[in-house]
């Protein structure tokens, strides 16, 4: 923990090096400080580096950098010091473990109906609940086009929350890569040795497919729907 004097000694100096890199002479901590002579700021920069919130650079006049802050101290939003850039990945590490979401990839639209080309975004995410997502694994997020899901509760334009796998289980709602081009959303069954996507809308028929063009691409796990 730092004393009064070595804080606002380190404050002083990070806040005259922001927008810039020559830190402040040493007559100028004396007076910022009120301290009698120079000798006192020796000593507080020597307690600053040993404590490793200061570090002397080589060959440099007033080489001084700020490597740290104390805990709670504010930045201004303009400084690019190397102690702004750490302290702010910090902040952004703790921001992301305090947040009750988690973003995941949004990989475009994925059919319920006749399959379409899939449509994939790797630029663009979507945050969802915990709770939505599978203990484990890799997910992502699916936008619906189609009705053909519409009996198991999927309906055009829903988002759904789809975890990574390359198998499913008899009767799981699956993303499902047909002949390697198309991408569908269908229950899948097996029968003999034939593959069967099963739409859940009695106006589509099931597709009777070879296992070679079908590739299970990610199983449901949760659904989103935006009423406006």
């Amino acid at each position: 923990m730092l004393t009064r004097k070595q804080r606002d000694l380190l404050m002083f100096i990070h806040e005259r090096m922001t927008g810039g890199d020559v830190a402040p002479s040493f007559e100028e901590m004396k007076e910022a400080l009120g301290l009698k002579s120079k000798s006192g700021i020796h000593r507080l920069i020597s307690a600053l580096v040993e404590r490793g919130y200061l570090e002397r650079m080589p060959h440099r006049a007033r080489a001084l950098e700020v490597r740290k802050l104390p805990e709670g101290s504010k930045l201004a939003p303009n400084d690019n010091s190397a102690a702004a850039k750490v302290s702010r990945a910090i902040e952004s590490v703790k921001n992301a473990a305090l947040s009750p979401f988690i973003s995941i990839p949004m990989h475009g639209k994925i059919a319920a109906g006749t399959p379409i080309e899939a449509i994939r975004d790797e630029t663009s995410t979507v945050d969802v609940p915990p709770d939505m997502l599978s203990r484990n694994g890799e997910h992502y997020a699916l936008t619906v086009s189609g009705d053909s899901m519409i009996k198991a509760g999927i309906n055009d334009g829903d988002t759904v929350i789809i975890r990574r796998a390359d198998r499913a289980e008899n009767g799981t709602i699956v993303v499902a890569l047909v002949d390697g081009e198309e991408v569908t959303l269908k229950r899948i069954r097996r029968s003999g040795n034939k593959i069967i996507l099963e739409p859940e809308n009695d106006a589509y028929e099931p597709r009777v497919l070879e296992p070679e063009r079908v590739q299970v691409q990610g199983h449901l796990v949760s659904l989103m729907r935006t009423y406006h």
